[in-house]
């Protein structure tokens, strides 16, 4: 972390500390906050005339790893949108942009113009009692009924508003049994509703990572400027040969990683526990040449799920690198925060090339579909 000594006039002082205490933030934080919003609005310029095949905004962003994902395919990010500070702080050191705040309070018809909707939102329980009465009674329902309250809801007034030729939605997969599948059915007739042919599919990133994860991905088209007639598919391009856990481990690593006795003994006896009472819970030694479990964002807690062995020692967890390299992150990916917070944030981040392979599905998708509407066009003339 560097530091940096402003001078300030006495003015612009006193305003610095008002707007610190109605923020109820430090001035270090806030002063901060401004200068990274005051480079992401200079960068923006800078590549405001630089070509791109789409664009694309990036919500519920966590530390862009959708984003990295879309730019590969060839997109630009004209906004981005995530709340929590650490993530913030990693996504402004990689992309030289600081993130909207609470997408609660963000103004849809501020954001810009964009072609593709991108967000990894939040599930969240949706309240059906309104909606069971509305139907009882015989009266209309739309989304604003169904998802008030949730942050999906958020996704779908911007949707709305700005109305982008296609979206990508990731979630985890119980999404679809969630809440005995009500979840997923309302997420789906809100997106047909407001205009949009959906795809969904769940797929296991170990096609691309060594990593057991099975995420849902939802896709739509806008029908009011497409039709309805639009097929796609989630087409997955494994990586040859397969990726195994030795091609993603350091070759050398602090002890701070390896387990203490007093850790290791705890999830020995904890498994042995939940072995005799005949569940399946307890630690996970991965092996060299397979694939690890699920990374999770408690990995912080224990490291419990994802264990390396180590000969004539203690297990010891992943660092954040391996992390990283786990979900598909480039080497260049920079890891400004604690490793707590950098556990947290990989374990709530998506496989990248993955993504990336998803997002070129869906490009292709958006060329075909325009180069047919303006043939079409062109017959009407």
């Amino acid at each position: 972390m560097k530091q940096l000594h402003l001078r300030l006039d006495d003015e612009l002082y006193e305003k610095l500390n008002l707007f610190s205490e109605d923020k109820n933030e430090s001035v270090q934080n806030c002063v901060r906050e401004a200068i990274a919003l005051y480079v992401t609005d200079a960068r923006k310029k800078l590549n405001r005339h630089a070509y791109n095949k789409f664009t694309f905004i990036d919500l519920f962003a966590g530390i862009g790893g959708m984003r990295i994902g879309f730019e590969k395919a060839g997109g630009k990010c004209v906004y981005s949108n995530e709340w929590n500070k650490y993530c913030q702080q990693t996504y402004f050191a990689n992309f030289g942009e600081q993130p909207d705040g609470d997408i609660t309070q963000a103004d849809e018809n501020l954001i810009p113009d964009h072609d593709i909707l991108v967000a990894g939102f939040p599930c969240q329980p949706f309240s059906i009692a309104g909606v069971s009465k509305k139907r009882s009674l015989g009266r209309a329902t739309g989304f604003e009924d169904k998802t008030q309250g949730t942050l999906f809801f958020d996704v779908c007034r911007i949707l709305k508003a700005k109305r982008p030729k296609a979206f990508l939605l990731e979630n985890v997969k119980n999404l679809r049994s969630h809440d005995k599948g009500r979840t997923f059915k309302i997420i789906l007739e809100s997106l047909d509703e407001l205009g949009y042919k959906v795809f969904s599919d769940v797929i296991d990133g170990q096609n691309y990572v060594p990593q057991h994860r099975e995420r849902i991905l939802i896709a739509g088209f806008d029908t009011e400027r497409y039709g309805s007639d639009i097929n796609f598919e989630f087409n997955v391009h494994p990586v040859t040969p397969p990726p195994v856990m030795k091609d993603i481990l350091e070759k050398e690593v602090g002890s701070k990683y390896t387990l203490s006795d007093k850790l290791w003994l705890y999830l020995q006896n904890y498994a042995l526990k939940h072995k005799a009472a005949g569940n399946g819970f307890g630690y996970g030694i991965a092996q060299l040449n397979g694939i690890s479990r699920t990374l999770s964002a408690r990995y912080y807690k224990d490291g419990s799920e994802i264990l390396i062995e180590q000969p004539g020692k203690n297990p010891r967890r992943l660092t954040p690198r391996e992390c990283a390299r786990l979900q598909g992150f480039p080497e260049s990916f920079k890891i400004p925060v604690s490793d707590t917070q950098a556990y947290r944030q990989f374990g709530n981040s998506v496989v990248v090339p993955l993504i990336e392979d998803i997002a070129k599905e869906i490009a292709d998708k958006l060329s075909e579909l325009n180069l047919v509407q303006n043939t079409f066009k062109k017959k009407v003339i």
